[in-house]
Formats: structure tokens, C-alpha cells, sequence
């Protein structure tokens, strides 16, 4: 089984920082895109960050410039800096990532469970 497991999330005040991690474990062969997606309240999900495990990283433009996504492949982790947050940030932010499980053939994508920001005014 795998599994994703968020943390980071918080309160901040407008132009405030943080810092979300996500970690996937369990029985992992591989794992290529780490994306983070986030749901306002009464909104859909929207991607807001993108990486694949050859490097490449990709933003929405809403963050672009803010945010920055990377990742520890060794340790099959993901990161969001978010800086200069602004209250539209406010959401639950949700992990995803694409993983190969040891002994299977196909790639499967995963959800962690989320983890709440809100950028007060």
C-alpha cells in the first residue's frame, strides 16, 4: 500500500510564509509526477505546482513567483514554499503524485488526505 502524508499547513497572516511536505511511503518502485493541488472553500480543485522526477517543475500563474516546488527523491518527498501569501491562497492543499509500486506495471496516482492553509487579511 502507499500512501501520502501532508504537513505544513497553518494560519498566516497576508505576505506571511509556509512551507508544506509532502511524504509518500509504502511499498514504492518508482514515483514521476509530485504535483500539489488545492480546493477553496466552494471552488473546484486546481493545480497549483507541478514536478516530474527528471526535474522539470510547473506553476500556476496565480503563484508563479511565490511559490516554489521541489523535491527529495531519495526520500520520496515533496515541498511547497509558499511565500508572500495573499487570502485567495487559502484552501486545503492536497498532495498527488504518480507512483510505480514494487511488483506492479502501471503507474497509479495517489492522494494525501490535505492539509489546511489560511491567509488571514
Amino acid at each position: 500500500q502507499v500512501q501520502l502524508v501532508e504537513s505544513g499547513g497553518g494560519l498566516v497572516q497576508a505576505g506571511g510564509s509556509l512551507r508544506l511536505s509532502c511524504a509518500a511511503s509504502g511499498s514504492i518502485f518508482s514515483i514521476s509526477a509530485m504535483d500539489w493541488y488545492r480546493q477553496a472553500p466552494g471552488k473546484q480543485r486546481e493545480m497549483v505546482a507541478g514536478s516530474t522526477d527528471g526535474g522539470s517543475t510547473w506553476y500556476a500563474d496565480s503563484v508563479k513567483g511565490r511559490f516554489t516546488i521541489s523535491r527529495d527523491n531519495a526520500k520520496n518527498t515533496v515541498y511547497l514554499q509558499m511565500n508572500n501569501l495573499n487570502p485567495e491562497d487559502t484552501g486545503v492543499y492536497y498532495c498527488n503524485a504518480n507512483i510505480l509500486q514494487s511488483g506492479e506495471h502501471y503507474y497509479e496516482f495517489y492522494w494525501g488526505q490535505g492539509t489546511q492553509v489560511t491567509v488571514s487579511s
